[in-house]
């Protein structure tokens, strides 16, 4: 059995340290990657921080590399953000379900080529700017406000919720969807 000494030792400076192998395009990096985002600023060497970031937004570069946090060696990619360094966890190639894994092939019919413009069409009404402000985690208030109302002693009453329904015809559903995002 190791103990925490021995794990820690194992590590070596890789806890203090970003080791970066090589800089990739950043669009190259696939975002089902992605595990967790950290903003890293400079400790101590300013001057070398900057140059970095800079390099990495000029060039559209992240640095992958590897960096171990609590007692785990992660893969990384550094990127350049406004004025800090982002710090991107991403999975290891063993940790990703590739698509191919799935079983989909056996969807049919093919969509139309008349549902496939429709939905489109759709697509393009809703085209905007991403805001993450303009989306809440409504499940989060919605538990906190039944612990709120459960701490104030409220009878909580649990409605079932009713399931949606599922249409046959695509076609009818998205022009009403596009009416729908028309008015």
């Amino acid at each position: 059995m190791l103990d925490a000494d021995e794990v820690k030792a194992a590590a070596g400076d890789r806890g203090k340290v970003i080791h970066l192998r090589e800089f990739v395009r950043a669009e190259e990096i696939d975002p089902v990657f992605y595990e967790k985002t950290y903003y890293v600023g400079p400790r101590d060497d300013e001057n070398s921080f900057r140059l970095l970031r800079e390099a990495l937004r000029q060039t559209q570069r992240a640095g992958v590399g590897r960096f171990s946090f609590h007692d785990r060696e992660y893969l990384v990619a550094v990127r350049a953000g406004a004025n800090v360094l982002v710090l991107h966890t991403l999975r290891f190639h063993d940790e990703e379900v590739g698509a191919a894994e799935l079983e989909i092939d056996g969807l049919t019919p093919k969509p139309a080529p008349k549902e496939v413009q429709m939905a489109g069409q759709l697509v393009l009404t809703l085209v905007d700017d991403f805001d993450s402000s303009a989306y809440d985690d409504t499940y989060r208030e919605a538990v906190l406000d039944l612990i709120k109302r459960k701490a104030k002693g409220e009878e909580i009453d649990l409605v079932a919720q009713e399931e949606a329904a599922h249409g046959d015809d695509l076609a009818a559903a998205l022009q009403a969807s596009l009416a729908g995002a028309r008015s």
